[in-house]
């Protein structure tokens, strides 16, 4: 479990189901992300997260400390065989439409990088979105990220044109 001044991050717990099932599957939240997902895709997306808990990666629930509302999802895992950065720590973020523009999701991303920086022995962290992400790649900067200039690549996980498909990565190394 990790704290700020605004959330809890930690595991899920079968009582964030609902809240996550739902994020996962609202087309404008994940219209940059990941469209269509149905409820059996949101659970095999919490699943995945759940497997990778051994190795000290794997999504987190964000929870405002206030109320205990699920805003997001975020955290860390292992780069996809599709990627360039196979194996390679990833870091993402999905944040519910209620709490757009708030800030949670820098909050809880500082905090994630922060952590992983104590755990982790990798030398640097990944992020990976859709070239239309222009949001998702402002706050990758604003965590001190760098887009990489031969990271960019056609994303497996989309149709020959398909707007999502041209991808964009980005890193952070380990601080000095």
């Amino acid at each position: 479990m990790i704290q700020t001044v605004r959330l809890i991050l930690r595991a899920p717990e079968p009582r964030d189901r609902d809240a996550l099932v739902r994020m996962f599957t609202d087309q404008e939240v994940m219209a940059q992300l990941f469209p269509g997902l149905d409820e059996a895709a949101a659970d095999a997306v919490i699943a995945k997260h759940d497997r990778l808990r051994g190795e000290g990666l794997g999504f987190l629930v964000a929870e405002r400390r206030e109320d205990g509302a699920v805003v997001g999802f975020c955290g860390l895992k292992r780069g996809e065989p599709h990627m360039p950065i196979v194996g390679a720590v990833e870091a993402g973020w999905i944040v519910d439409k209620p709490w757009w523009r708030l800030g949670y999701a820098r909050e809880a991303m500082d905090a994630v990088l922060a952590d992983a920086w104590g755990r982790i022995a990798e030398d640097r962290i990944y992020a990976i979105t859709s070239a239309v992400n222009l949001k998702s790649q402002a706050l990758m900067a604003r965590l001190g990220m760098h887009r990489l200039a031969d990271g960019d690549y056609l994303s497996a996980s989309f149709p020959e044109g398909h707007v999502l498909r041209p991808t964009v990565t980005f890193a952070i190394d380990r601080p000095a």
